[in-house]
């Protein structure tokens, strides 16, 4: 195996991790672009072993990872990868432990899960708690730690890796949304939960990337709050025009489906600058319009006489079929071209 540390402006304690491992496995760091001011401390790792990769300019942790597991495919081939942090977080021990979990052939990913006990930070323990829950809700998969940076991968896994969009921090969360997609083996080994002068060497900045990681689920939300104020507009007016509730809610669902179509392909679910292909988008999107429109339908006749009101009803309906609606879309209706994904009877001999 190798290490893989994508590294920003780091401090001693990137040269100190690397003198710990202590040639256990071939070390390469990414400096991503941290400049001429922070040469000395590449310029030790390199001094204890490490391989230094350098970017020109800063282009983000998920880019630097990319970056790192393009050298290690060229320059290592047939290894497996182990990635860490290079701000003190993760110890020698936790990353031996996460590659000898690697090492038994079973998993396409291990994750280091913090159990985030002790002292933590509260912006790191809210954060991981609001992710992890979102990705529960979005993916049907519970993880213990969905921030972890602690990651290995076995060898066949590394163009996959390449192939996912993302530059920065949000990357991390999109390889395991893809894992989830693509049916992968995931497991998770228990590390130590280490945070430094409460994380203060941490590059992450609360309000940018965490609307960068949850920008997806951000978008959708904006285009199905749009499609649902017009598709209520509609059914509305329909109902006072016509006094028939099943030809507004068909009416209104055909005009607001078109808008919400375009805006989730062009906009929400549009991954690394591309749509996804637009007949088979248009197709499957028709499909899933058809079984919503029915549910929308049945769902709306049933909760007006439950709860005698079209506006509860309307409410209620949209709030049934969001999450579903969301889950396909993404797998489905708008996800990119894949890649073959690793093959398990591909799975090479991994060591430490």
């Amino acid at each position: 195996m190798i290490v893989l540390i994508p590294s920003y402006e780091p401090d001693g304690r990137l040269p100190q991790l690397v003198a710990d491992l202590g040639g256990t496995a071939p070390v390469v760091v990414v400096d991503d672009g941290s400049g001429p001011a922070y040469g000395p401390v590449f310029a030790e790792c390199a001094r204890r072993g490490a391989v230094i990769v350098t970017h020109p300019e800063n282009r983000g942790k998920g880019a630097a990872l990319k970056t790192g597991f393009a050298y290690a495919g060229t320059h290592f081939p047939g290894e497996s990868v182990v990635c860490a942090d290079s701000d003190g977080q993760h110890s020698p021990v936790d990353i031996l432990r996460v590659a000898d979990e690697l090492a038994d052939g079973e998993a396409d990913l291990v994750l280091g899960a913090r159990l985030f006990t002790g002292e933590v930070p509260l912006r790191s323990r809210f954060g991981n708690a609001v992710t992890g829950r979102l990705f529960a809700a979005a993916t049907r998969r519970r993880l213990i730690d969905t921030q972890t940076g602690l990651r290995a991968v076995p060898a066949r896994s590394l163009a996959w890796l390449c192939s996912i969009p993302g530059d920065r921090f949000e990357y991390e969360l999109r390889v395991l949304l893809r894992a989830v997609a693509d049916g992968l083996t995931i497991r998770e080994v228990e590390i130590a939960t280490i945070y430094l002068d409460e994380n203060a060497s941490s590059h992450f900045r609360p309000a940018r990337d965490s609307v960068m990681i949850y920008r997806q689920l951000f978008a959708f939300v904006a285009s199905s709050l749009v499609g649902f104020a017009l598709d209520a507009t509609l059914l509305f007016a329909g109902v006072a025009l016509t006094g028939n509730v099943t030809a507004s809610a068909v009416g209104a669902r055909l005009l607001s489906g078109t808008a919400n179509f375009t805006m989730n392909r062009r906009w929400a679910f549009r991954s690394g600058g591309t749509q996804a292909p637009l007949w088979r988008s248009v197709r499957r999107y028709a499909a899933l319009a058809a079984v919503i429109l029915a549910a929308n339908v049945l769902l709306l006749h049933a909760l007006s006489g439950l709860l005698g009101s079209l506006l509860l009803a309307k409410l209620g309906t949209e709030v049934a079929l969001f999450v579903a609606s969301f889950l396909i879309q993404r797998t489905g209706v708008f996800a990119p071209a894949r890649t073959p994904k690793p093959r398990s009877a591909d799975r090479e001999p991994a060591g430490v």
